[in-house]
């Protein structure tokens, strides 16, 4: 009975042993995968810092680039930036790391989208026809940038940080990211500055004399006068028409229309006005708003335009 005990004892402290052993090449093998992980997150982190360093360097300064360089250089960014995405999404996610590893690709999805729109409408913000509006767009854009930014900050880096801390995984920290470098690229005026700098670009003003000014706007067929008060119809809809004249010397193309009512801004755009020509913008209020409203409209500068007094109207609705 004693050598059985003994050989018994022996067998379950072997057992233990064994289980201690394999737990143990577990547990180091589950770390080097979420150090490697650590890793292959930075090694990505970093590379997209330098790609979006260089973009917004040559936006910052493109020196003597022509707009076919200065499309092409973009359209590498954009490559670059969607091969980021790729890598990110063939990470997996070991260990605790699933819901950041979700996140992860959240914010790469918002800056592979982002230089996707932003290279897509670069060419037609270089161009003649809707350059103003594509300047716009791309301001956009750098939004989704700014919010890619926020995300890896303040979900990402501390959710994968805290994994790796929680399993006893020390200096291995992923990287702080920030691909916006400055919040003065959500203005459409930085863009449009930047852009205009580029050999080329037909987005700057041409030569002579720009400016438009507000012919009349009129509300469901009803000309609105400054000082009084329109009544309108309201019941099936409130439709404003406003008519604008180029009054400079040039073509202006993508001309801009805002109405704002009730804080809420609205706009329509004319195609294209050639030097003296009249064009009209329809711009439907939705929501429909009720009752008495203040309707401000405006014609927004063109390139070039030094007088704008006359591009601004505020007008008072009565919509039953």
């Amino acid at each position: 009975m004693l050598r059985r005990g003994l050989a018994l004892g022996g067998a379950l402290i072997l057992l233990i042993l064994v289980v201690l052993g394999i737990k143990g090449c577990l547990d180091a093998r589950a770390n080097r995968e979420l150090s490697d992980y650590s890793r292959n997150v930075t090694q990505i982190v970093e590379e997209t810092e330098q790609t979006s360093k260089d973009f917004f360097k040559k936006l910052e300064d493109p020196g003597n680039s022509s707009v076919t360089d200065f499309v092409a250089g973009v359209d590498a960014d954009r490559s670059a930036i969607d091969s980021y995405r790729s890598r990110v999404e063939s990470l997996g996610a070991p260990g605790d790391m699933k819901r950041a590893q979700s996140n992860l690709e959240l914010v790469y999805e918002l800056r592979a989208g982002a230089m996707d729109q932003i290279a897509e409408k670069m060419p037609t913000a270089l161009g003649d026809a809707g350059a103003e509006k594509a300047m716009g767009a791309i301001a956009k854009q750098m939004q989704k940038l700014l919010a890619s930014d926020v995300v890896y900050e303040q979900v990402v880096r501390p959710e994968i940080d805290g994994v790796l801390a929680s399993n006893g995984i020390t200096d291995s920290d992923v990287p702080n990211s920030s691909v916006l470098p400055d919040e003065k690229w959500l203005e459409e005026s930085t863009v449009s500055d930047a852009l205009g700098a580029i050999s080329g670009n037909s987005g700057a003003a041409t030569q002579g004399v720009h400016g438009l000014g507000l012919i009349g706007t009129s509300v469901n067929g009803s000309e609105l006068v400054e000082g009084g008060a329109t009544p309108v119809a309201g019941e099936e809809g409130v439709e404003v028409e406003v008519t604008v004249q180029n009054q400079g010397e040039s073509t202006e193309n993508g001309v801009t229309v805002s109405v704002t009512v009730e804080g809420n801004t609205l706009q329509g755009e004319i195609d294209e006005l050639g030097a003296g020509e009249e064009g009209t913008a329809t711009i439907p209020l939705t929501p429909t708003p009720k009752g008495e409203v203040t309707l401000e409209v405006e014609a927004e500068p063109v390139a070039g335009e030094q007088v704008t007094e006359n591009n601004e109207a505020t007008y008072t609705l009565l919509i039953e």
